[in-house]
């Protein structure tokens, strides 16, 4: 038997992950089991890990974005990011990932 999904309210900007509505500003709602939500979690994370890297290269004025390979790992993990919301999101949240067009398209 599967694991059961319960309601979490996510933040991508803060990297807020919580199960409740009101302790904090959410932009997505999702239905996800344990394994998932730690999944989650650990892309959360790399990609704070990520943002960090990226602020201290951005003051190394020679190398452009589209030549920065932790530019190119913050956008990979973005993407899954989105990608695990999308899948595990309700309706409103399916639409406004898909308003956003961050995904990349389906074959």
């Amino acid at each position: 038997m599967g694991e059961q999904k319960k309601t979490y309210y996510i933040d991508v900007g803060t990297g807020g992950i919580s199960q409740s509505a009101t302790a904090a500003t959410w932009s997505f709602k999702i239905e996800a089991t344990d394994a998932e939500i730690t999944q989650l979690r650990a892309l959360m994370d790399q990609n704070y890990s990520t943002e960090w890297k990226n602020f201290f290269r951005a003051h190394v004025p020679y190398v452009q974005y589209h030549y920065d390979r932790q530019n190119d790992t913050y956008d990979s993990t973005i993407q899954q990011i989105y990608s695990t919301l999308y899948q595990l999101g309700d309706q409103e949240a399916k639409n406004h990932i898909e308003s956003m067009n961050i995904l990349p398209p389906q074959l």
